[in-house]
């Protein structure tokens, strides 16, 4: 019994000691207070009217969930930017007869991240892609509500994580 008290003791020392861990798997310094997550522009050649909109929300929501940063228009001690760069189906799966029998819709996107506090963090233009895999019977625009917020969700995920869990 005893030695659970000090083990529970001393886990509770190391971890609030480093002041950078948290359960949500992020590692915030504790003098960052504010995010400022800027509109996604979209600049891939094939249009989709709603991605940037859709993209910038979702990485706002995630931060709104996931940490306790106050999101700021502008200033916020990190800064998140980025640019939709690709939008592009490709057949992945050939039958005998030279069908498509799947296809990927890939996005892919580039993103620059500043933080003020700790400038060792900043980086630029790193490249996240992400993709979905549809039947070719379906025709893209059938699928492509679904796909993209399957495909925002992994983008979400690894942006989120390199710019604050940075794994």
């Amino acid at each position: 019994m005893l030695k659970k008290a000090i083990l529970a003791v001393l886990l509770t020392c190391m971890l609030s000691s480093c002041g950078i861990y948290s359960f949500s798997g992020t590692s915030i310094q504790p003098d960052v207070k504010s995010i400022t997550i800027n509109y996604f522009e979209y600049k891939a050649l094939k249009v989709n009217p709603n991605l940037s909109n859709e993209l910038t929300e979702a990485v706002r929501n995630q931060f709104r969930k996931m940490t306790s940063l106050e999101q700021l228009d502008m200033d916020g001690d990190l800064e998140i930017t980025g640019e939709i760069t690709g939008y592009d189906v490709k057949a992945t799966a050939i039958t005998a007869g030279d069908q498509a029998a799947q296809n990927r819709l890939t996005i892919t996107v580039k993103v620059s991240f500043v933080n003020r506090k700790h400038p060792e963090d900043d980086f630029t233009n790193k490249s996240f892609s992400g993709y979905s895999d549809f039947d070719a019977t379906n025709s893209l625009d059938a699928v492509e509500s679904t796909l993209v917020t399957e495909i925002i969700e992994k983008l979400v995920d690894d942006i989120f994580n390199a710019t604050v869990a940075q794994w």
